[in-house]
């Protein structure tokens, strides 16, 4: 991409409000040291020396969002508890707005513990509730789904399905409805659960596990032709304008039922990988919303999760490292 093309993109970027819907959570780190095994059972006994938290799930996607220079305004649900007021001072901290943040109190805040030595993480803990919310939750979400559409110009709504349960089929149906009225551009990162319920969508973004559970197919990664078969089929019976699997290793593939695209994965030093599909998603929803081609969607999303996987924990983004990047390509 030229210099001055990539310069475009990420001003167009900088002009789009994004409507993220999904799961948030605290994402707690452990960093410390292993000197020796436990007496007690074979595990490893960590001295831990760093403690730190961060913004997870659907806010880390905004944080990416932001880090590219949109407009975030995040809807999810913590509880009232410890965890939830550190998610409300990261979200004041990382100047995110709190005005879709619902508190329930029967609920708790997810939050996932991970557990490193040195660079590497050893363990990982995760403390959540993730049957779906009741109905007067439910009712919540979406009047505040409604005010803020009726109050700000939203360019494309983010579905982000970590499957702990605030996703609902009512209310993926209404936001649907409601964004086709308004012309609201829809992307989504699934999870198997509702997989099959996100229908008519402009961007539907799964892994390579997700797409094989979703549909309860047998088909290998590195079967390229398979996977463009079950791809284009899913695409056309659920009205899916775009379809994007990341491969993980091998890469990415994108289609739009026109022409398919496959590109391999850039080759990276990889620390931890936990966090890329954020990344992925909100570059790829940025890049629709500023009508970009579909290669292009997958080249500049394929980099941007390469580039998070090079550091530790969950991160978003580096805008000016990723354009860099993206002029090389």
């Amino acid at each position: 991409m030229e210099k001055v093309y990539v310069e475009e993109v990420f001003d167009k970027f900088s002009e789009i409000t994004v409507l993220v819907i999904g799961d948030a959570m605290v994402d707690n780190y452990l960093w410390g040291r292993v000197d020796r095994i436990s007496p007690e059972a074979p595990v490893p006994i960590v001295t831990v020396t760093k403690q730190e938290d961060r913004l997870g799930g659907a806010a880390n996607v905004s944080m990416n969002l932001q880090a590219l220079g949109a407009t975030p305004i995040l809807v999810s649900i913590i509880g009232n508890d410890e965890k939830g007021k550190v998610f409300l001072e990261k979200l004041q901290e990382k100047k995110l707005s709190d005005e879709g943040i619902i508190i329930d109190k029967g609920r708790m805040t997810t939050l996932k513990t991970r557990i490193f030595s040195g660079t590497q993480q050893i363990s990982r803990i995760d403390q959540e509730v993730s049957t779906l919310i009741d109905k007067p939750t439910e009712k919540q979400v979406l009047d505040t789904i409604q005010q803020i559409i009726a109050n700000r110009k939203i360019d494309i709504i983010v579905f982000v399905d970590y499957d702990k349960g605030l996703i609902t089929p009512t209310i993926i149906k209404q936001v649907t409805d409601l964004a086709r009225q308004k012309g609201i551009l829809l992307a989504v990162d699934p999870k198997v659960r509702n997989f099959m319920r996100y229908k008519n969508f402009d961007l539907f973004k799964p892994n390579f596990k997700e797409f094989r559970d979703g549909l309860k197919l047998n088909i290998e990664k590195n079967n390229l032709e398979e996977l463009k078969k079950a791809a284009e089929k899913f695409k056309k019976e659920n009205q899916i304008s775009l379809i994007f699997i990341t491969l993980s290793e091998l890469g990415v593939f994108i289609s739009n039922g026109v022409k398919e695209n496959y590109f391999p994965a850039e080759v990276r030093d990889i620390a931890d990988v936990s966090g890329a599909g954020d990344t992925v998603i909100a570059t790829a929803a940025l890049c629709l919303a500023a009508s970009l081609p579909a290669p292009v969607i997958a080249q500049l999303s394929n980099l941007a999760g390469g580039l998070v996987c090079e550091k530790a924990g969950v991160v978003p983004i580096d805008k000016e490292r990723l354009k860099k990047e993206a002029e090389k390509i």
